[in-house]
C-alpha cells in the first residue's frame, strides 16, 4: 500500500521509512507540512498518511482538517504522531480529522498494527465506494414508470403525455429497458384463435403445415 510519511526529524523519518518499505509498503516522504499537504493534494490516491504532529508550515492536525474538506469517496486514513500523551490532546487530534493516535516514543509493532487497521478501512471504503458506483450506474440505466396510466378497458392501449394512445408492449418499451417476445396464451388460443382456425377449415382451407 502507498504511505504517506511527514516527519521533520530525519532520524524518526528513516526509522519509519525502513520498516514500512520492509513490510511491502510504497512509501512517499515529506520533510514538513507543506510538502505533506501539496503530496496530498497531488496524488488523491494517497490511501494512508503519517502525520507527526509539530511540523514547519503546517502540523499534522492542520493537514487533517484540510484533508477532510476534499471531496472524495475515498478519504485518506490519517494517523497522527507526536509525543503529547494529554487527553485534551489525543480529543483535539482526532477532532481535527484523524482516524488514529500514536505516541512517541512509539513501538514499531504497535505501529504497524494501527497500519493494519487502517488497510482495512481503506479497503472497506473502496469496496463500498465500488458497490455506491455499480448501483449509481445501474439506477442510471433504468428507466421506471410512475404515477397513474390511463388504460383502454377494451383494446389495453396507453395513454401517453401527448394524449397519444399507444400499445402496452411499445410504451412499456419506450419507458423502460424492458422487450418483448410476442406469443399466445392457451386461454386466448381456445377463445380466439381456435374458433378461427376452425372456421377457416371448415370453409375448405387446409391446416397451416399441412401437405395436400
Amino acid at each position: 500500500m502507498k504511505i504517506l510519511i511527514a516527519e521533520d526529524d530525519r532520524v524518526s523519518r528513516r526509522v519509519l521509512e525502513a520498516g514500512l518499505l520492509k513490510d511491502g509498503h510504497q512509501v512517499i516522504l515529506a520533510e514538513d507540512g507543506a510538502q505533506a499537504w501539496q503530496a496530498l493534494q497531488t496524488d488523491p490516491t494517497i490511501p494512508l498518511a503519517i502525520l507527526d504532529w509539530n511540523m514547519p508550515r503546517f502540523t499534522g492536525p492542520e493537514i487533517c482538517q484540510r484533508a477532510r474538506q476534499i471531496k472524495t469517496d475515498q478519504p485518506p486514513y490519517l494517523i497522527l504522531l507526536t509525543s503529547r500523551d494529554a487527553r485534551q490532546d489525543i480529543v483535539s487530534g482526532l477532532q481535527a480529522g484523524a482516524n488514529d493516535y500514536v505516541i512517541k516514543p512509539f513501538d514499531f509493532d504497535e505501529l504497524r498494527a494501527r497500519v493494519q487497521v487502517g488497510e482495512r478501512v481503506v479497503q472497506l471504503q473502496s469496496t463500498l465506494a465500488n458497490r455506491v458506483k455499480e448501483l449509481e450506474d445501474a439506477l442510471a440505466n433504468v428507466k421506471m414508470l410512475q404515477g397513474l396510466l390511463p388504460i383502454c378497458l377494451y383494446c389495453k392501449k396507453i395513454r401517453d403525455d401527448r394524449n397519444y394512445w399507444q400499445q402496452l408492449d411499445k410504451y412499456v418499451a419506450e419507458h423502460t429497458e424492458a422487450r418483448f417476445s410476442h406469443g399466445i396464451c392457451p386461454e386466448c388460443y381456445e377463445q380466439v384463435v381456435k374458433p378461427q382456425l376452425d372456421q377457416y377449415l371448415d370453409s375448405g382451407g387446409t391446416r397451416p403445415g399441412a401437405k395436400g
